[in-house]
C-alpha cells in the first residue's frame, strides 16, 4: 500500500517493528519502532518517559517525510 500511495505523489513513512518486512514490501521511508506488541510505546516506562519515547518516534517519522530519498532508506536513531 505504501508504494501505491507514493505513486500518487504523497510521501509515506512506514513505522514498523520488523524492518526486513518493510524492505520486502518496498517501503521507501522506514522508521523502526519498539516491539511487536507495543510498536509505539513501552509499558515498562513511566507515563512521562513513554510520552517522550512516542514523541521521538513521531518526530523521526515527520523528518523521514521531509527527506528526499532515492530508494529504500531506514531512518535509524
Amino acid at each position: 500500500m505504501v508504494k501505491e500511495i507514493e505513486r500518487h505523489g504523497f510521501p509515506v513513512a512506514h513505522m514498523c517493528t520488523v524492518v526486513p518486512i518493510s524492505l520486502t514490501v518496498g517501503a521507501n521511508r522506514i522508521v523502526p519502532t519498539i516491539a511487536i506488541p507495543y510498536p509505539l510505546g513501552d509499558p515498562s516506562l513511566s507515563k512521562a518517559e513513554e510520552k517522550e519515547l512516542r514523541r521521538k518516534l513521531v518526530v523521526k517519522a515527520l523528518k523521514a517525510l521531509e527527506t528526499e530519498v532515492d530508494g529504500q532508506t531506514v531512518f535509524e536513531d
